[in-house]
């Protein structure tokens, strides 16, 4: 592992949190659904930019485009441990229907959404 490996991690992170902050204040500050819909958003959207990217590096090695994009920007766009909290929260608050939806749209269609978007590419 290289400094270099690191880097950009640490930039496409960055770039990654940012974007879900925005997402997140922008939803809030124009919706008030009771579903998290800017942590459904951040995700969907990590798994779009995952996928393309990953069908990209499937004819060639690249690693800055690895470690900027897939682990430094995907990991902090994407907000597993938000979902989980919010979810958590839902059930607390009784709203175990919504609770349900959460989990059902942030996983079977995330997974979906990436299937459909690789299966050209054998596995």
């Amino acid at each position: 592992m290289s400094f270099f490996n690191i880097l950009f991690v640490f930039l496409g992170g960055g770039g990654g949190s940012v974007l879900r902050f925005l997402i997140s204040w922008v939803v809030k500050t124009q919706t008030a659904v009771t579903l998290p819909v800017a942590t459904f958003l951040a995700n969907a959207i990590a798994v779009v930019v995952y996928a393309l990217v990953f069908l990209s590096l499937q004819q060639k090695e690249n690693d800055t485009l690895k470690y900027l994009i897939l682990v430094g920007f995907c990991g902090g766009l994407s907000t597993f441990s938000t979902f989980s909290y919010e979810t958590f929260e839902l059930f607390k608050r009784g709203e175990n229907v919504w609770a349900i939806a959460n989990i059902v749209l942030n996983n079977v269609f995330c997974i979906t959404l990436f299937y459909f978007l690789v299966k050209k590419v054998a596995v």
